[in-house]
């Protein structure tokens, strides 16, 4: 199984995706929309599997073409280290998304959860490379992109 810091992106097309994981995306959407209350009613309508739902939810995402004018919500756990926080800001400052919130909780343990929205802009380089480089970050630790919103402006 691979760890964090070597995991991978891949972008293909929906006709090379497995069925059971577009049945996934579509439970999430189900749920998200609140047009079924729990996964158990989603995986039946969709016939799949709960667990076939929650072994994959986690991992597949639909991508759009444009992510402009999107607000993304980045969860992941950090080591308190000071200057941490400052290096995740500046990394994702040089892609150029604009940072909307922080949120950082106590550290326990000498580990912090951190909640960050970002609004991506034109000039936004590539979202699954910012991911992939906090990731590779020294200190950080699982990274997941946790909502996307379209932004009210």
């Amino acid at each position: 199984m691979e760890n964090n810091s070597t995991a991978k992106y891949y972008v293909v097309r929906r006709q090379a995706v497995p069925e059971v994981l577009l049945k996934v995306v579509e439970a999430k959407k189900l749920l998200e929309s609140g047009k079924v209350k729990t996964v158990n009613e989603a995986a039946l309508q969709l016939g799949i599997s709960r667990s076939s739902f929650y072994k994959y939810k986690d991992d597949i995402h639909e991508f759009h073409d444009s992510l402009q004018g999107t607000t993304l919500t980045l969860t992941f756990q950090m080591n308190d280290e000071l200057g941490l926080l400052s290096d995740v800001l500046k990394l994702i400052a040089e892609f150029g998304a604009n940072i909307l919130t922080i949120h950082q909780s106590i550290p326990l343990n000498g580990v912090a959860s951190l909640s960050i929205s970002i609004q991506v802009l034109p000039t936004t380089g590539d979202i699954t490379d910012m991911v992939v480089s906090l990731e590779n970050m020294s200190g950080i630790h699982k990274v997941q992109i946790a909502g996307r919103s379209a932004d009210i402006s």
